[in-house]
Formats: structure tokens, sequence, C-alpha cells
């Protein structure tokens, strides 16, 4: 028979790190479950001393409440419209332009990548009265057009995708894609696309996660009423002498659950995209 092998002690560091996530994990999720707490609780309960730290059982009076006041349903089809949209075209252009910049010689290409980085250490209040002259100039106040095209491209997904192709696309791949007569854009799309996903599918959590958040510009330029985004329509919620911020917490918490499911499904593929990139190497 075998002989019976002792258990290790665990090392005293190693013991001390997982303490250390553990407790960093608790600090991460704990506004979470405040969030779902104070959802599901009244005002009162929320101001109580101790206040209360467990659920409670007015979760749909409180969504309910939220549906009464505002048009939850209507401004979040229209956050999720220009989220998606934003999204789809930020990935594609940015990704294009990244793969020019990394993949192709042209004159003042160093200069064109360092006007772009100056661009993108600029502060994003900067441009926002511009830009708002320039929606008035072409008619698009209160349009969802306002809200996508202008945020259809930015420095900073162009700057990464430009890492990442750097890094992730072999040039000699690219020579050979081209010596079989492949041209610019079946080079982009049939070669380097396939093989930088991962990156794709972080700057797609990025890009979707900040146009839903996207608070300022969406409250400057949106004058119709019915095509309010989800955070200025939450922010009705708050009013100048009373507050009940369990409904404003009811509200937060049906903003977050997309982001959640958004950010379940492209980490899975980023995870898995980047495990298969590593096998290979």
């Amino acid at each position: 028979m075998a002989a019976s092998r002792t258990k290790k002690p665990v090392p005293l560091k190693r013991l001390a790190l997982h303490l250390m996530l553990l407790g960093g994990v608790v600090i991460s999720l704990f506004p979470f479950y405040w969030t779902a707490v104070m959802a599901t609780n009244t005002t009162r309960d929320i101001y109580s001393t101790p206040p209360k730290l467990v659920f409670g059982p007015e979760l749909f009076n409180n969504i309910s409440r939220v549906f009464e006041t505002i048009d939850f349903t209507g401004s979040f089809l229209n956050t999720l419209t220009v989220a998606c949209c934003t999204t789809v075209l930020v990935l594609f252009f940015d990704s294009l332009a990244a793969f020019t910049f990394a993949k192709y010689e042209f004159p003042g290409r160093k200069y064109l990548f360092g006007a772009l980085l100056l661009t993108f250490m600029l502060p994003a209040q900067l441009s926002l009265i511009p830009q708002f002259v320039i929606m008035v100039n072409i008619g698009w106040v209160g349009t969802i057009k306002a809200l996508i095209i202008p945020a259809a491209a930015n420095a900073f997904g162009i700057f990464w995708m430009r890492q990442y192709i750097m890094g992730a696309v072999p040039d000699d791949l690219i020579a050979a894609a081209r010596l079989d007569g492949a041209g610019f854009f079946r080079q982009y799309w049939n070669v380097a696309l396939p093989i930088i996903r991962p990156g794709l599918a972080f700057l797609g959590i990025f890009t979707f996660i900040g146009s839903w958040n996207d608070y300022a510009w969406p409250l400057i330029v949106m004058t119709d009423p019915s095509n309010l985004t989800l955070q200025v329509a939450l922010s009705q919620l708050n009013t100048a002498h009373n507050t009940d911020y369990s409904m404003v917490m009811a509200g937060a918490l049906l903003a977050v659950a997309p982001l959640v499911v958004v950010f379940a499904l492209f980490a899975r593929g980023f995870v898995a995209d980047a495990v298969k990139g590593a096998l290979r190497g």
C-alpha cells in the first residue's frame, strides 16, 4: 500500500495573499450589494441607525414608481441604440485605422499618429462646446445622431488596437497575403481581424460601458424629452427638496443589469480567444 501523503501546510505568504484578494473582492462588490439592498428597502430603512444590510420586500414597489416617474422604457431603448451603434462603429473604424498605422508605411505616418496621441491627452470637456456648435450648424441637436456619429471613432481605441495589432499580427502573414493578391481590406478582414478578436472584445466592453454611462454630452445635446438617454432620465428622479433614494437605487439597479450581461458575454470571448492565442504561441 502506498504510504499516505501528508498535506503540506499552506505557506503564510500565500494565505496572506489570498486574504488580501478576498478583501479586495469584498470591497469591490460591496457597492453593488449596497445598491441592491437600498433598492429593496424604503428610504426610511436606509436612514435608520444602524442601516439595514439585508434585502427587503420593496423592490417591485420601487421599480413600479421608477416607471411611473420617468419614461424608463423609452430612455432604455435610446441608450441601448446609442451604445450598440457606437460600439459597432468604434470597433470597425478604430481597428481599421489601427491596422493602417501598424502595418502600412505612408508619408507622415509618425506625425499623424503623434497628433492623434495629442488629442488623446486633451480633456474631453474641451471639445463639448465646439462639438455642440457643430451639432447646431448641421441641425442635429436633440437627435440620436448627435450621440452616435461624434463617438464613432476615438484616439484611445486606435492607440489600443494599433499596439495590439503590432504584437499579435506577424508582418510575414501580411506579406504572404499581399503575395497571394489580397488587397488592403481583405488583409484587414480575412487575415488581421480573426487574430485581434481579444483586443476587440476589450475595446467593445470599454466602449459599450462608456457610452451607456455617458451623462454630460447627452445632457447638453438632448433637447427632445423623447430622446433622453437612461442616465439623463434617471437624474430626473433627484428632486431639489426630497429624494427617494430607494427609488433612485432601483432605477440604478435596472441600469446596471445590462452592463453585467455585456461584460459577461464579451469577457468570455476575450478570455477564450486569449487562451487560444497563448496555446498557439
